[in-house]
């Protein structure tokens, strides 16, 4: 743990923003492999990652991600009922690509402050 720095956000707090950061690009790359539906993206995260995202989180991201254009939206029939499936648009493509790489850069770097806070808490 690191000393000397007020601890004025609750771990939980923390954490909660962490996921939320990166869950638009979780979504993204959910649908990259091709179309799902939501409760199929919602599946989807758990299995792959045990990240548990309800209905509530996950919609009103998937709608405004569609309104950005970076998804496209499209009800099909089903033999239970219609469903609206989600595919990346070619600019959602390209959003992800960036974001892929910008997280990569980022969790490099953070990953290079824990090793460097590891080897100077060693000495």
């Amino acid at each position: 743990m690191l000393t000397g720095f007020p601890m004025t956000v609750p771990a939980d707090s923390w954490t909660e923003q962490l996921r939320r950061g990166g869950l638009e690009l979780a979504i993204l790359l959910a649908v990259a492999p091709g179309t799902r539906y939501g409760l199929e993206i919602i599946r989807h995260l758990q299995e792959a990652t045990d990240l548990v995202v309800g209905e509530g989180t996950i919609y009103p991201i998937l709608g405004r991600l569609t309104r950005d254009g970076l998804l496209q939206a499209e009800w099909q029939a089903s033999a239970a009922h219609p469903r609206k499936y989600y595919r990346l648009t070619d600019a959602g493509t390209r959003r992800l690509r960036v974001m892929v790489q910008d997280w990569r850069m980022f969790a490099s770097k953070i990953d290079r402050l824990v090793q460097a806070a590891a080897q100077e808490g060693g000495k």
